[in-house]
């Protein structure tokens, strides 16, 4: 083999790995979208085994931008993100002092936490 045919090889094999990992990915989305339902779901699938290729593309053109699911996981993201930025340093300390102070944890437990905490 020639170098082109190496680079050409490797290009093919690059698409191929490309071409896999679209199926795979779009496999895991049929599945894991809760807004479409088995027989939908059952047809998709079918339709991206028969014709792989055109199947994904039709699926990636068709599906919609931003789902219900969507929406609900960013929503929980969002108010996860402002449960943990409310919580100050000085509440961790206290929560430390009070766990010490009822013997759950013993005072060098305290003292490394509390190193951890303000570091």
């Amino acid at each position: 083999m020639q170098l082109f045919d190496w680079i050409w090889a490797m290009i093919l094999f690059f698409f191929l790995i490309m071409a896999i990992f679209i199926f795979i990915s779009i496999f895991m989305d049929i599945f894991r979208r809760d807004d479409i339902h088995g027989g939908m779901k059952a047809l998709w699938i079918l339709f991206i085994f028969i014709l792989p290729f055109i199947g994904c593309l039709i699926y990636i053109v068709f599906r919609p931008k931003v789902t219900a699911q969507d929406v609900k996981q960013l929503a929980a993201a969002d108010a996860a993100n402002q449960a943990v930025s409310q919580v100050s340093t000085a509440d961790e300390l206290a929560k430390l002092a009070q766990l010490r102070d009822s013997g759950a944890i013993s005072p060098a437990e305290y003292e490394s936490l509390k190193a951890k905490l303000l570091a």
